[in-house]
């Protein structure tokens, strides 16, 4: 075999090469910007798949966040939120995300992550209100689940971790005192979460004193389930309105929804025993 001719079969088989390992890298690439649904983005991020989409990868938002004004300062460690992701993380490679148990949000009141987006991934509109009034009150990266199981104020021990690191102070979380059976004498002390109020900033989750966290955020759609047109609040007027133009046509049937009213309240009763 001549000089040329190995040469060229060389040449090829490399190609080969850096072409399969290209495609490893391609694939992985790929793989790891699939939907990831339990990522928390910043405030102002659009709905996940369009989030996706319009992100560019530019990495603006986390440097606003590591430069902001309010920083926090731990054991003399800076505490930053927002980092980009990278091909070991478990979220789209190069998109901004955060962990709540160790770095949560802020709640800058200036949003500088969100202003700092050129595309508008992170986007003003998804932090308003309904009179149109922008705030990181009204930002929407999440919402806070308790396991009562784990949650030691379940248990009846004084625990307010969550409800005091809470920025959204007897907003987002109240406390219900309700009577402990088993002593007759004390109280429990139970943290609630109204989801409409909650930010989903993470302070909570940061701030809980168990091993493993008994209040943990998910992203909002993950965990909110979704009533439909087909009920409503009848003596909630903004509710109404919410239904205001909902139809009357029936798209979801069950084995159930074919039956009517009184059959499906007899539905498994046997009245001749």
């Amino acid at each position: 075999m001549d000089k040329s001719r190995r040469s060229f079969i060389i040449g090829l088989a490399q190609a080969a090469a850096v072409s399969a390992v290209g495609g490893t890298l391609v694939g992985g690439y790929v793989k790891e910007n699939k939907d990831k649904p339990l990522t928390l983005r910043p405030p102002g991020a659009l709905e996940e798949d369009e989030f996706l989409k319009t992100c560019i990868r530019c990495g603006l938002c986390v440097e606003a966040c590591n430069t902001r004004e309010n920083i926090n300062i731990v054991d003399g460690v800076k505490k930053t939120t927002l980092q980009l992701a990278s091909t070991s993380d478990d979220v789209p490679v190069g998109t901004p995300f955060f962990i709540a148990r160790t770095n949560p949000c802020y709640m800058c009141e200036d949003i500088p992550c969100m202003y700092a987006c050129p595309t508008k991934a992170l986007t003003p509109k998804m932090c308003q209100n309904d009179k149109g009034e922008v705030a990181i009150d009204y930002a929407k990266m999440g919402v806070a689940v308790i396991d009562p199981s784990s949650c030691i104020a379940y248990w009846g021990l004084q625990c307010t971790a969550c409800y005091r690191a809470c920025p959204e102070l007897d907003k987002a979380i109240t406390i219900e005192w309700r009577k402990n059976k088993r002593t007759g004498k004390h109280a429990y002390r139970i943290p609630i979460v109204h989801q409409d109020a909650c930010t989903g900033c993470g302070m909570c989750e940061e701030a809980c004193v168990t091993q493993k966290a008994a209040i943990k955020i998910f992203p909002r759609d993950v965990v909110l389930g979704k009533a439909g047109d087909r009920y409503v609040k009848g003596w909630d007027s903004k509710d109404q309105q919410r239904v205001k133009n909902a139809s009357t046509h029936t798209t979801t049937q069950t084995n159930r929804s074919k039956l009517s009213a009184i059959d499906n309240l007899n539905s498994g009763v046997k009245w001749d025993e």
